[in-house]
């Protein structure tokens, strides 16, 4: 019978053992899931929504040092295809001598190049050639989200290459250079035109776009059922599988940060052929990925948020302390749950992560932390059926009053309490100390068997 009941209990060990085990793994796996979920996110949001699309284009064209770049490319490209020097010694011999005109030609056409890069940069920064260009690029998007079909007026296949066209930008300077109106209608057309995307690039392209479609939600649904199937699996330690899986998000969001700062360096290194154009570069990137940051710093909080109330709902002595102090406001459900009204009210109007900004996302997050305040109100209802909140002011009082700081040790000599009444000075204070929640059971033997243990002076 021994021999069975053992090896029944060998079994029995091992099967847990190897549930968690498995619990761990699904977890990892989940967290793994739940990092590449972000770049998913972000890139379903920036691609694949218009209004995301065109507000991080405005903020481009906001960005000086990108302004500066795209004045720079639009005048580039002007002197490229236009003989300015030529044009100005034209009208320059209408009034003086051919020899002076051609003398006068070249450094006039320096001087207007540098004078027309300033003068559309500051143009560049006024409302209405920003509305231009956030417009062309709310209509490139809608453009390339049917790459396939191609065609149109500002964004077009052609060859197989997207692009980008910036002739609306150039009929806006013509009132203010004296060019863009009359020089636009001379320029070739790859002249005026950003390619977005090349032609070898183009069915990679028409794949992710695909793919982005259902990814997210793909990576989502099994990131969470993961989670879900390993806290499971965990049975009489779900408490810290939980735990762990508000680890693995805030770790999955933290990686993700850094992997955004990893590439970017390698995404600046390429962009910047010369130093002068680092600055644009970086403001891009940065900009570009604003929203996989604001997709990674929820994740980080999600996963905070998880593992704040794991702690509060485990053995530590703050959070027994915690449970026990709250209990009395947790039990009276007006007071629980109008506190939990406010909370959400403030966290709707503030609005902490993009989720929160989104009704239905918003209700289920409202819903699942609903569901943790009623889970941690019937645990303290369990631990603390009596408690009062007299008792709870009184031990916050005692607290702040500096109780329960352990008193030194100091050798008995004449005068002073003997060694009996030092051991049972630091016995009462070790039961305080319970009593407050701010030991467990298991430290509080403990503490107690050091004490009694302890020999007496001499």
């Amino acid at each position: 019978m021994t021999a069975e009941t053992d090896a029944e209990a060998v079994t029995a060990t091992q099967s847990r053992r190897g549930r968690r085990a498995l619990a761990t793994t699904l977890i990892v796996i989940a967290s793994l899931l739940a990092f590449l979920a972000i770049f998913a996110l972000w890139a379903n949001r920036q691609l694949l929504n218009t209004d995301n699309w065109a507000e991080t284009s405005s903020e481009l064209l906001e960005n000086d040092d990108i302004r500066t770049q795209v004045a720079q490319f639009i005048v580039t490209q002007v002197y490229s295809n236009v003989d300015v020097q030529a044009e100005l010694e034209r009208a320059f011999a209408q009034v003086a001598r051919p020899a002076t005109a051609s003398a006068l030609a070249g450094p006039a056409a320096s001087g207007l190049q540098t004078f027309a890069e300033q003068r559309l940069d500051n143009l560049l920064a006024r409302p209405l050639p920003q509305q231009a260009w956030e417009q062309a690029n709310r209509r490139a998007q809608a453009r390339l989200l049917d790459i396939v079909e191609g065609g149109g007026d500002v964004v077009s296949t052609t060859g197989g290459d997207v692009t980008l066209d910036l002739r609306a930008l150039l009929g806006r300077t013509q009132s203010n250079l004296g060019v863009g109106g009359r020089v636009e209608q001379r320029l070739p057309e790859q002249a005026t035109q950003i390619v977005i995307l090349r032609s070898s690039q183009l069915e990679l392209a028409q794949d992710v776009v695909k793919l982005l479609k259902a990814l997210p939600i793909v990576l989502l649904v099994l990131a969470v059922g993961l989670f879900a199937l390993g806290v499971y699996l965990a049975r009489d330690r779900r408490r810290e599988a939980l735990r762990a899986c508000g680890i693995g998000i805030l770790f999955a969001g933290a990686a993700a940060l850094v992997a955004r700062l990893l590439a970017g360096n390698a995404v600046v290194d390429a962009l910047a052929t010369t130093e002068s154009v680092r600055p644009a570069a970086e403001a891009a990137w940065s900009i570009g990925t604003s929203l996989l940051v604001q997709a990674a710093t929820a994740a980080i909080i999600y996963g905070a948020v998880i593992v704040a109330g794991t702690w509060l709902a485990g053995p530590t002595a703050w959070a027994v302390g915690a449970r026990r102090n709250l209990a009395p406001y947790l039990r009276e459900p007006r007071i629980a749950w109008g506190a939990f009204g406010l909370v959400v009210l403030l966290l709707v109007a503030w609005g902490p992560t993009p989720a929160f900004r989104q009704p239905i996302l918003a209700l289920v997050l409202i819903g699942l932390l609903a569901l943790g305040l009623e889970a941690f109100r019937r645990q303290t209802a369990r631990e603390y059926p009596d408690a009062r909140r007299e008792d709870s002011f009184r031990r916050v009082r005692e607290w702040a009053r500096g109780l329960g700081r352990r008193a030194p040790r100091v050798p008995a000599v004449a005068g002073q309490p003997t060694a009996a009444d030092t051991r049972l000075d630091q016995l009462e204070q070790l039961g305080r100390l319970r009593e407050d929640g701010l030991l467990d059971a298991a430290e509080f033997q403990r503490e107690k068997t050091r004490v009694l243990a302890e020999a007496p002076p001499a």
